[in-house]
């Protein structure tokens, strides 16, 4: 879990540097085989959506990750990115309203930053 909380790390500061909105953690490894962490954030527009993934992708690959799938492409509104251990969601406003995931996995822990 050690390197999970580094790679979420690593992509929230990622986030952070691209000026992601409401950045969000939420710690899934008590209740899901899927990742140890969700890492939710909104863009404002295309460009920056996309400067967001890219910064992500970067960032994680400097440090030895690749992205085993990413869904979603530069048109996308709502962009997955799974490296694993972690699962990045990056939306548009709009989208991340509609599909709510703080409120589906609202049985994990929802952490700040600062907790990593």
């Amino acid at each position: 879990m050690t390197e999970a909380r580094e790679l979420a790390k690593i992509a929230c500061h990622a986030l952070d540097e691209k000026k992601a909105e409401d950045i969000r953690i939420i710690e899934i490894s008590e209740i899901s085989v899927l990742a140890d962490y969700f890492i939710i954030a909104s863009g404002g527009n295309q460009n920056q959506i996309q400067a967001m993934v890219d910064a992500v992708d970067e960032d994680l690959a400097k440090a030895g990750h690749h992205a085993r799938q990413v869904e979603g492409n530069q048109n996308s509104s709502w962009i997955l990115m799974d490296y694993g251990d972690i699962i990045v969601h990056i939306f548009s406003k709009e989208d991340r309203l509609f599909y709510d995931l703080e409120r589906i996995w609202r049985d994990g822990r929802q952490m700040d930053v600062t907790e990593l």
